[in-house]
């Protein structure tokens, strides 16, 4: 049974911080210790400090909790990620948001579901990550990890040229504004909207989708998950852009990138009753139509 939770949130908002409220409130009621990560001016608890640990950083705790729960849209579960990714902890996100694919516990009747995390009524997903491995050190320390998508964007209004390499073995050359290196939890995310393919979280493939290609002929591909990426780059600009979720660098035209699985899978979890198919049709409004 639940014995202890930690609660990321990001979001400054009223919704947001109820939630986080309620969240305090029912576990309290039901005997399971609560870590808060606090922001100055975020979330105001003084009617619970006695049963809360506050802190800023999760290494700092003196015991890891058993959960992780994000609060906030999916922006904030990929912060949370970046924060927690190699503890092996399962993260369970709470929906302040509006898509909500990651943080896909309703902030509606949370006292109920409270009562699934602590009697164990979920399902844990183990879900791949990207890295891109080279340029090194490209977020000053931080590891280049990303849930969603790795993306190889133009930076100004000139397309660039891509030389895509699986394994060594030339793929393409894309003419376009860029291309994304989709998971298949980013597959419903910005690959999503460039018509790349729906695919289940706990497949470990790696989506390429190119955005905007001057062929229309090119589509995107499905890869094997244990598939090693390189690409380089050709264009009238002297850069280019590269981004792993929410977070982006400028790098040289004559960069090159390499992009791999990584070997650390992420916990996710899945409340009963809330799979990833119910997900996409009430997310994607599947079905609502007058004539079915």
């Amino acid at each position: 049974m639940l014995q202890r939770v930690a609660i990321f949130s990001k979001d400054n908002n009223a919704k947001t911080r109820d939630a986080v409220q309620t969240l305090i409130s029912e576990f309290s009621k039901r005997g399971i210790g609560i870590q808060l990560h606090q922001r100055p001016g975020l979330v105001s608890i003084p009617e619970y400090k006695g049963n809360i640990e506050i802190f800023k950083d999760i290494s700092s705790l003196s015991h890891l909790p058993e959960m992780i729960l994000s609060v906030g849209g999916d922006g904030t579960f990929l912060e949370t990620v970046l924060r927690i990714k190699d503890l092996g902890i399962p993260v369970a996100g709470v929906n302040t948001g509006r898509m909500g694919f990651l943080a896909n516990i309703p902030n509606e009747d949370l006292g109920r579901s409270v009562d699934q995390l602590r009697n164990n009524e979920y399902e844990v997903v183990n879900r791949s990550m990207l890295e891109l491995s080279h340029p090194k050190d490209l977020f000053e320390g931080e590891s280049a990890l990303a849930l969603n998508e790795i993306t190889i964007q133009k930076s100004s209004m000139s397309m660039i040229t891509i030389h895509v390499y699986v394994n060594d073995e030339f793929l393409n050359t894309y003419w376009a504004d860029g291309v994304i290196v989709s998971t298949a939890t980013g597959s419903t995310a910005y690959n999503l909207s460039v018509g790349g393919p729906i695919l289940s979280p706990e497949d470990d493939s790696i989506i390429i989708s190119p955005i905007s290609p001057h062929n229309l002929t090119i589509r995107p591909i499905v890869l094997s998950g244990s598939s090693r990426l390189r690409m380089v780059l050709e264009g009238r600009t002297n850069e280019f852009l590269a981004t792993c979720d929410f977070r982006f660098r400028k790098l040289p035209i004559n960069a090159e990138v390499s992009i791999i699985g990584s070997s650390i899978k992420l916990k996710t979890v899945m409340l009963k009753g809330r799979d990833f198919y119910s997900t996409l049709r009430n997310r994607l409004m599947w079905g609502i139509d007058k004539r079915n």
